[in-house]
């Protein structure tokens, strides 16, 4: 709502502010001053040079309060175009302050990236969702049935063990439509979206939507920031940086990295354990599900994403329970598990092995940090239901509500784009990113066994760049 007297929409808003005209009969704050209104209980953004208080919105806002707050005091409009569809801009203006941006500037980069954005959205590719979802669920179906006819009709343990691999798979696909769902781009509406993720979420998977909703969110906007981006945050077992070697406090779980004598020794090795530790990852997602569940914060449908982590741990104990013994039972565990892990690796290889930086994501660089702190991965096009699009990953974290289907089309767009502004374009062969992020992690493990003089930089990164 504009306020007719300016004074009294902050006690932050000196009169400076408030007599700061231009004669056009708008009232104007500096980029600096709208940086005084960075914290929960006064949040103020820009959009398109236009001030919005969304103090209150952020509680209630559907992409969570951590985007809003990593990005409080700054102009988001890359990052707001990014992430909404063309009907949020009409709820903008209830929560405009009546102010505008003086010092409002758009940069070329920034210029060609929403140009491009608004050019899908006229064509429609946003809404255009292909048929891939439907041949998904069918191949969800059908993976899911084989695994369970293998267990109650078979007394073989390779057919059972098989069973266990055919779950990993089928997990593994679900995940990506869970991904989509979470991005709302797999069913036409948002309540859809919402039960789609649940359903396969919580109910198949035994990872909460609500939790993957609120770490992804903040990974998508703070890409590869070690304090403020959750997916890079795995002390004490992983460290991508030796920056973390410094204890840094994570914003986004309010406490400290610690890199202890514990941490140390991991972290020296883990370029040998970084497999093993990727085959039971999923153990950790299930316990950061029940953490989350069962704390304090709020959540947005609890209640349903309770009952569906409950249905999980129902139906997949039931099923591991009529194997014949537990030596087998464990080895079907542990077999789905390992094939799921495949994905784990995959998520890490978009991310370890790019630039990685300290601090808060800044709204006025979205497309050059999205563009640093990815790694595409270089496959056929007969391989992208094996990688659910994400080998696409700097196309998806620029345009990520753009459905999958989407999203090889667009990628000469994409470099050709990063190539006008000298910006990296990094692709690589599944075999190479495994390898380029193995060499990342052995630097950062080397200079963990050595900290008089670690070297600040993710030297990797640095020798790509200077080397090609």
């Amino acid at each position: 709502m504009v306020c007719e007297d300016p004074t009294t929409v902050s006690p932050s808003i000196s009169a400076v502010e408030v007599l700061n005209s231009m004669g056009d009969g708008k009232k104007y704050i500096t980029s600096e001053e709208l940086k005084e209104h960075n914290k929960p209980s006064d949040l103020w953004i820009s959009i398109q040079g236009k001030v919005y208080n969304v103090t209150d919105w952020a509680k209630e806002h559907p992409g969570g309060d951590i985007p809003l707050l990593n990005l409080a005091g700054q102009d988001v409009t890359d990052a707001f175009i990014a992430f909404h569809p063309g009907t949020a801009w009409k709820h903008l203006d209830k929560h405009f302050t009546g102010y505008h941006l003086k010092d409002y500037q758009v940069s070329e980069v920034s210029r060609d990236y929403r140009k491009l954005a608004s050019g899908f959205a006229k064509a429609g590719m946003f809404e255009k969702k292909g048929h891939g979802v439907i041949y998904s669920l069918c191949f969800v179906s059908l993976l899911l049935s084989a695994c369970v006819y293998g267990v109650l009709y078979s007394k073989s343990f390779w057919v059972h063990m098989l069973s266990g691999a055919i779950l990993g798979l089928a997990w593994m696909q679900i995940a990506y439509l869970g991904h989509d769902a979470g991005h709302y781009q797999m069913m036409a509406t948002r309540g859809w979206n919402k039960f789609a993720g649940i359903f396969i979420g919580n109910c198949i998977t035994g990872i909460s939507i609500a939790w993957w909703k609120w770490t992804h969110n903040a990974h998508h906007i703070a890409c590869n920031s070690l304090d403020y981006d959750p997916d890079l945050q795995h002390l004490p077992m992983l460290a991508v940086s030796s920056k973390l070697f410094n204890s840094l406090t994570s914003v986004f779980y309010g406490r400290q990295l610690t890199f202890d004598p514990l941490a140390r020794f991991f972290v020296s090795y883990q370029h040998y354990t970084y497999y093993p530790i990727m085959c039971v990852a999923r153990v950790n997602l299930y316990l950061q599900t029940i953490l989350l569940l069962i704390s304090n914060r709020k959540i947005p449908d609890r209640g349903l994403n309770i009952l569906g982590t409950l249905i999980f741990w129902t139906w997949f104990p039931l099923l591991v329970s009529r194997l014949p013994n537990w030596p087998e039972r464990v080895a079907f565990v542990l077999v789905s598990f390992c094939v799921t892990g495949i994905q784990h690796v995959q998520f890490t290889l978009n991310h370890f092995a790019a630039r990685v930086y300290v601090g808060p994501p800044k709204g006025n660089d979205w497309f050059e940090k999205q563009t640093s702190g990815t790694i595409d991965i270089t496959c056929s096009s007969w391989m992208d239901w094996f990688f659910g699009g994400l080998q696409f990953q700097l196309e998806h974290h620029l345009f990520p509500r753009l459905p999958r289907c989407h999203l090889r089309s667009i990628t000469p767009i994409v470099q050709e784009l990063c190539k006008k502004h000298n910006l990296p374009y990094i692709s690589l062969s599944f075999y190479g990113a495994n390898v380029m992020t193995l060499q990342t992690l052995r630097t950062a493990a080397l200079q963990a066994r050595d900290l008089k003089n670690p070297a600040p930089q993710n030297l990797v990164w640095e020798a790509f760049n200077t080397h090609g």
